[in-house]
């Protein structure tokens, strides 16, 4: 009878501590992620993503182009080249002024955070659709390897 109270006794505890376990499993597991810093890349760089969708449904997907040389995604050589035209200034891409788009809303956030020519960069902005990023931003953000077809 003795090692079953004994029993009953640990099995409680165990009941009461689990709890507690479980609180602290899940406060270790949702700690924030530790952002790795690229500040020390030498040459031309930026961490770019592309989310389409809204702030309630969204799809995220980022690289880190590196532009000496040029790799970081399937069209790296032409968005380091782009880019270069541009001194690294994002806003200043050209694009294909004669692109054509619908005016089908699907938003699209890019976002490029990094260093060219040893200045921050620093851009974000949410375009139309996808056509309507590739044609001001050209293969910048063109992540996925898929072109974008025209109107």
């Amino acid at each position: 009878m003795t090692t079953f109270l004994t029993c009953l006794r640990s099995a409680k505890a165990v009941r009461r501590a689990l709890p507690a376990a479980a609180a602290l499993l899940l406060a270790a597991g949702a700690a924030p992620a530790v952002a790795v810093s690229h500040d020390g890349l030498p040459g031309n760089w930026l961490q770019l993503t592309v989310t389409h969708g809204d702030s309630r449904s969204s799809d995220t997907r980022g690289t880190l182009l590196l532009c000496d040389p040029p790799q970081g995604h399937s069209r790296a050589a032409e968005a380091c080249d782009v880019l270069a035209r541009a001194d690294g200034n994002v806003d200043a891409l050209t694009g294909d002024s004669g692109r054509v788009c619908t005016l089908v809303y699907a938003p699209v956030t890019v976002r490029a955070q990094g260093r060219w020519n040893g200045r921050p960069v620093d851009y974000q902005r949410t375009f139309g659709n996808d056509c309507e990023r590739e044609a001001l931003t050209g293969a910048v953000f063109a992540l996925d390897d898929q072109e974008v077809p025209e109107a």
